[in-house]
């Protein structure tokens, strides 16, 4: 492992004194790569597959697990986005002059080595790689034995191009031991790693914390709210909040828990039943929900359940603040929206609720580093240090200052 480590991040300082110029024209031969792999890919994805029905996978996680030609083109275009960016490394952040005569510029570097572990899906293997290749970054892969055959595959072909630009393969490397003790040593080699970034389930992330001695940035569960007001637009509402709930159930983005006005509720309640009793989803809800609509008893324990199914709780709350105070106490620090068209109600929710992305009138299923305008993310941090929401290349950097002096001492 330490000798594996060593390799990685000999490698991670080519990349810091490589030209933006350059990584970008390697990262589109990445794109190109995937695309030319796409049915060894696919190949490699259908032996995951075949594993994960043989397990009994559940159903959300397949869905994650799963690659197509679709999704690999998604890949390669996320790839080529991500190229698109402006370099993030060497930007002259801040700059002055002090009093003894000194230029100081403050300066953007890249962080080193970037360890990530995550579990199911496989297009976070390009997306990471690519992403800590275009911060000038070397990675460390831990994806979930599930997709160890895909990872394996897009990994190869990400390499492939490392070695025929004369690069080495250190630079996208897959943790040779992939087993839990792996992952122990790998989180306290903090002599070659220099960020973690764990992204899974609560169980992966609580241990990942409490155990490293690098240091972390977790990419937490999502227990994401939205809050129906009183002076929302119902129709809006209701596109808004079916898409935050089924559009895709089994992401971190997806909504949790329907927070609804009781000054409303006996109107809006059963045409959100209808609707999302249309999609299939199953319902719980509060006692005062219940008064209104039949569905499922929800209790505590639900409203503190990140589901990742197409399961929704819904709670009838007292005007904003009701809705704030629940957010206070079930949220995650994830993805948050209101639906309203008072702006001053808006706006109290806006600056009262402590989450890494805050919507008005949108869903949270935009909280993405594609739909942000990154290319994709590393992580969707529910960090406050040292960076937060979903995490693209600006995360992936540091700053160093470097000081211009003409003989002066102190």
């Amino acid at each position: 492992m330490e000798q594996f480590l060593e390799k990685a991040k000999n490698a991670s300082r080519i990349l810091s004194t490589m030209s933006g110029s350059e990584r970008n024209r390697i990262l589109r031969e990445m794109a190109e790569a995937l695309r030319s792999n796409t049915m060894n890919i696919i190949e490699a994805n259908a032996i995951d597959m075949r594993n994960a029905q043989e397990s009994g996978l559940a159903d959300s996680m397949k869905e994650r697990l799963m690659l197509d030609e679709k999704r690999i083109e998604a890949m390669a275009v996320a790839i080529e986005e991500i190229a698109a960016l402006k370099d993030p490394v060497g930007r002259v952040m801040e700059g002055w002059v002090t009093e003894a005569g000194l230029k100081i510029e403050k300066v953007s570097i890249p962080i080193g080595v970037v360890g990530i572990i995550y579990e199911s899906r496989p297009n976070v293997t390009s997306d990471t790689a690519a992403l800590c290749f275009k911060s000038a970054n070397g990675c460390v892969l831990k994806g979930g034995k599930e997709a160890e055959a895909s990872n394996g595959a897009i990994a190869q072909a990400l390499q492939g191009v490392l070695l025929r630009n004369s690069l080495p393969a250190e630079l996208v490397a897959l943790l040779p031991d992939s087993s839990r003790e792996g992952v122990a040593k790998l989180i306290r080699m903090d002599k070659y790693v220099d960020l973690i970034v764990p992204r899974g389930g609560e169980g992966l992330i609580r241990y990942v914390s409490e155990n490293a001695t690098v240091p972390v940035v977790k990419h937490d569960k999502g227990l994401c709210h939205t809050y129906i007001d009183r002076d929302a637009n119902v129709e809006n509402a209701l596109a808004i909040a079916l898409n935050a709930k089924v559009q895709r159930p089994g992401v971190c983005n997806s909504m949790e828990t329907l927070l609804v006005d009781r000054s409303i509720a006996p109107n809006v309640l059963p045409l959100f039943k209808e609707a999302f009793e249309r999609a299939h989803t199953r319902l719980k809800g509060c006692d005062q929900t219940r008064e209104w609509i039949e569905v499922e008893k929800a209790n505590e324990e639900d409203f503190d359940t990140e589901y990742l199914a197409n399961i929704l709780n819904i709670r009838v709350v007292d005007g904003v603040e009701g809705a704030i105070s629940h957010i206070v106490r079930f949220g995650s620090g994830h993805s948050e929206a209101i639906i309203t068209e008072n702006i001053t109600t808006a706006e109290r929710f806006l600056d009262a609720v402590d989450a890494a992305a805050v919507y008005v009138n949108a869903s949270t299923r935009f909280t993405d580093g594609g739909a942000f305008g990154f290319g994709a993310e590393v992580g969707i941090s529910t960090n406050k240090l040292h960076a937060r929401g979903p995490m693209g290349v600006e995360g992936l950097t540091t700053y160093k200052y470097k000081i211009y002096g003409k003989g002066q001492t102190r």
